[in-house]
């Protein structure tokens, strides 16, 4: 594989570390990447999203979610049987796991939920009136000549 030297990147830009890190970590070879338990992320409106789980076998007690360091962590420890199971086939996986997810800025989980062996994981990105545009409203410039001739006027008379 190829490998790519983004210190370049950094000399250049500010503040984008956090993206250049993930796109570091995404190009990495090192990084085996888990495939279980298999989810879904889907787009549910212009701004929300939603994360399904396939988690059958656990129950919501034994389900975890958790926003850490920007970042969804959700983990599955399964608790010991307690009776003697003499299994023939199983092909069931109820093994723990722990996933993470990368959020983007201002994304927050607002809910989940447990049903039919799925976790579903809501997410909404709210953008900060800050960031939002806003129209500016652009005057003539002899409207502010002339209020500020009047202004010295006014001073000058007093």
């Amino acid at each position: 594989m190829r490998n790519f030297d983004f210190a370049p990147l950094y000399r250049a830009t500010v503040g984008f570390d956090r993206i250049a890190d993930l796109v570091d970590r995404a190009l990495s070879a090192d990084v085996a990447q888990p495939t279980y338990p298999p989810y879904n992320i889907e787009k549910t409106a212009d701004d929300a999203y939603r994360i399904s789980i396939a988690v059958a076998g656990f129950s919501p007690d034994e389900l975890s979610a958790e926003v850490k360091d920007g970042a969804l962590h959700v983990t599955a420890r399964k608790a010991p049987e307690t009776e003697g199971r003499a299994y023939l086939h199983r092909g069931i996986a109820t093994r723990a796991f722990d996933r993470r997810f990368a959020l983007a800025d201002h994304v927050r989980v607002t809910g989940a939920s447990h049903e039919h062996g799925m976790l579903h994981i809501d997410l909404v990105r709210e953008t900060p009136e800050a960031l939002k545009p806003r129209r500016i409203e652009i005057g003539r410039r002899s409207d502010v000549e002339t209020k500020a001739v009047e202004a010295q006027v006014e001073t000058a008379q007093a």
